[in-house]
C-alpha cells in the first residue's frame, strides 16, 4: 500500500498536478476573498494612539500643509479650511476632519471585470498586491532593464495568473511608450489581458478622464452606472512633510467626483521626510492621509477612500530606504492601530531594499509581509517582486513571493475540527510502530490534505543534485516563462479589445493627453 501510494504521488509530479513549475494543482483552494484570521497586533496603548490622533489633528489645525492646486485651495476654503494664497498653506479644522472620517465609507465594493473577481475592501478583509511603481525591470534571462510595455503586459499576464494577487497595479513604468498616450497601453493592458480591479494613474484630469472612459467602455457601463460604484482606483502620495502637489491633489479631486477609489498614501521615511521616531513619523502620516481623505469627502461626501500607510526608515549612514526593518514592521503595526481607531479600510507597503532576489529579498519581503498581516492591512500594495526599494520588479522575486503570499492565504482557511478529522478511528487503525501511510484516512485526504509548493523543491539532496542543483530563483525562471508560454487571457477581457482600440486611434489621433505637473 504505501508503494501504492508513493507510486501515485509520482505519476501525480510527472503529470504537473502538484504545483510543480507553475502547473496547475489537483488542490483547488480559493484565494480570492480573503480574510484575515489573525487577531490584530497593537504596539501603542490606546491612550498613545488617541495622543498620536489628535496630534496630527493639531497638526493641521495649528501649522497646516501646503497644497499646490489652487482648486483645491479654493474647496478646501470653501469647507472652511483658512488658507493663506501667498504661502498656499492650508490649515484643516478638526470638526472638518472629524466630519470627513465620519462620511468616509467603512466598505468600499471594488467591482472587477468578473463578478467573481469583486472585492469587498473593509477591516479584516485581506488583499495583496505585485509590486508597484518602479522604472526598471530584471529577470535572470534579459537582467536588468528600463521598464517597457513588453514587459508591462509580461506581468500583467503573470499577475493575472495568480488568484492570491487581487488587483491590477503599474508594476513598471513603460518608458518605450509617449508620455501622452502611456496611459492608453497600460489601460489596454489591464483591460484586455485581465479581469482583476484595474489602476489609473491620476498625472491629471485630461489622463484620468480618458482611462475612466476606457474602463467604462470595457465593462459596458454607462456614465451614471460607472459613477455609482468602484470600477478602478488609484494610489494618492502626498509630498512629506506636509505637501499636496498639483497631480495628487487633482487625483483627489478627480477620483472623488467619479466615485472611485482613491487610495491616500503618505510616503513617510523616519529620519528623512518624517521625523526619527515610530510615533513621529506615523502622526506626520496621519495627518497627511486625513488631509486628503478630508479634501475627498469635501468634494463628494461618502468617496471611496482607503487610509494609507508607507512608513519606514531610512539608513541613516546613506539616506538610502529600508523596507522589512523592525521600524518598518512596527510602524505597520501603529497604521493598523491608526486605522481602526478611524474605521477605515486601509493600505500597507510591502518591499525589499535588496539589489537581487536572494536571502535579503526574501527576509526583508516577508517581514514587511507579516508585519501587514498582523497589523489587519487590508490592502497591501508592493507584496511580490519589488527589489530595490521600488526602482525594479523582478520575475523571479514575484514567483517566489507568490510562495510566501500563498502560503498565507492558506491560513485563512478553516481548519476542520470536527469528530471524523481529529481522527480517533484512523489512530485505532494503525497498530503502534505502524504508519499511516495506507490508513483509510489517508488514502481518502492524500491528494489535496497539504498544500502543494509552487516553486519550493523538497526533494532530497541526490535528487536535486541530479535535476541540476537549481536555486529557488533558478526555478522561478521557469515557472515565469511557462506561464507566459502558456497564457490565455479571460475571453470577457480579449473581448474588449476592438472597442478599446477605437477609442485609442480616435484619442491618438487627436493629439492624446499630456500628463498634469
Amino acid at each position: 500500500m504505501v508503494e501504492d501510494v508513493a507510486r501515485d504521488l509520482r505519476r501525480e509530479r510527472r503529470r504537473g498536478r502538484t504545483g510543480e513549475a507553475g502547473r496547475e494543482s489537483s488542490r483547488r483552494p480559493d484565494y480570492r476573498s480573503l480574510k484575515n484570521p489573525f487577531l490584530p497586533q497593537p504596539i501603542f496603548s490606546e491612550d498613545q494612539v488617541a495622543a498620536i490622533h489628535d496630534t496630527a489633528l493639531r497638526v493641521l489645525e495649528e501649522l497646516g500643509i501646503k497644497v499646490l492646486l489652487p482648486e483645491a485651495r479654493r474647496i478646501l476654503a470653501g469647507a472652511g479650511a483658512l488658507v493663506d494664497e501667498d504661502s498656499q498653506m492650508v490649515r484643516i479644522g478638526r470638526d472638518l476632519v472629524e466630519a470627513a472620517v465620519a462620511s468616509a465609507p467603512r466598505s468600499i465594493k471594488a467591482h472587477g471585470g468578473a463578478r467573481d473577481r469583486d472585492l469587498m475592501l473593509e477591516l479584516g478583509s485581506m488583499t495583496f498586491l505585485a509590486g508597484a511603481g518602479a522604472p526598471n525591470v530584471t529577470d535572470l534571462e534579459r537582467g536588468r532593464r528600463p521598464g517597457t510595455l513588453a514587459a508591462y503586459e509580461e506581468l500583467t499576464k503573470l499577475i493575472q495568473h495568480f488568484d492570491v494577487l487581487h488587483m491590477l497595479c503599474p508594476s513598471i513604468e513603460p518608458q518605450d511608450v509617449d508620455n501622452r498616450f502611456r496611459h492608453y497601453a497600460v489601460n489596454r493592458a489591464q483591460l484586455t489581458l485581465s479581469d482583476k480591479f484595474p489602476f489609473v494613474f491620476a498625472r491629471g484630469t485630461p489622463q484620468v478622464d480618458d482611462s475612466f472612459e476606457m474602463v467604462r467602455l470595457a465593462r459596458g457601463l454607462s456614465e451614471d452606472e460607472f459613477r455609482a460604484g468602484a470600477h478602478c482606483y488609484t494610489v494618492i502620495n502626498t509630498n512629506s512633510p506636509r505637501q499636496l502637489d498639483i497631480p495628487m491633489a487633482q487625483g483627489i479631486i478627480d477620483f472623488a467626483r467619479a466615485g472611485q477609489v482613491s487610495i491616500i498614501t503618505p510616503f513617510c521615511l523616519a529620519g528623512a521626510m518624517a521625523p526619527i521616531t515610530v510615533a513621529g513619523a506615523l502622526t506626520l502620516q496621519h495627518a497627511e492621509a486625513l488631509a486628503g481623505l478630508t479634501l475627498a469627502q469635501i468634494v463628494r461626501p461618502g468617496a471611496p477612500v482607503v487610509y494609507g500607510s508607507f512608513s519606514s526608515n531610512v539608513d541613516m549612514k546613506s539616506g538610502a530606504p529600508a523596507f522589512g526593518t523592525p521600524e518598518h514592521v512596527k510602524a505597520t503595526l501603529g497604521a493598523g492601530q491608526l486605522a481602526r481607531f478611524t474605521g477605515l479600510p486601509w493600505r500597507s507597503g510591502g518591499g525589499s531594499a535588496a539589489n537581487i532576489s536572494d536571502a535579503q529579498a526574501a527576509h526583508e519581503t516577508q517581514f514587511a509581509l507579516w508585519g501587514s498581516v498582523l497589523a489587519g492591512a487590508t490592502v497591501c500594495i508592493h507584496a511580490a517582486g519589488w527589489l530595490e526599494g521600488g526602482l525594479s520588479v523582478s520575475y523571479e522575486k514575484l514567483i517566489t513571493d507568490i510562495e510566501a503570499l500563498q502560503t498565507v492565504a492558506e491560513l485563512c482557511a478553516r481548519t476542520p475540527g470536527d469528530e471524523d478529522s481529529i481522527g480517533f478511528e484512523a489512530i485505532a487503525e494503525v497498530q503502534p510502530g505502524g504508519h499511516f501511510f495506507s490508513a483509510g484516512h489517508t488514502m481518502a485526504r492524500y491528494r489535496t490534505a497539504f498544500y502543494e509548493p509552487l516553486v519550493a523543491d523538497w526533494s532530497n539532496f541526490g535528487n536535486w543534485t541530479q535535476a541540476g542543483s537549481k536555486s529557488a530563483t533558478e526555478r522561478a525562471t521557469g515557472i515565469w516563462k511557462r506561464l507566459l508560454a502558456d497564457f490565455q487571457p479571460p475571453a470577457s477581457a480579449a473581448a474588449t479589445a476592438g472597442v478599446i482600440d477605437e477609442f485609442i486611434a480616435r484619442r491618438t489621433e487627436e493629439g492624446g493627453a499630456a500628463p498634469v505637473s
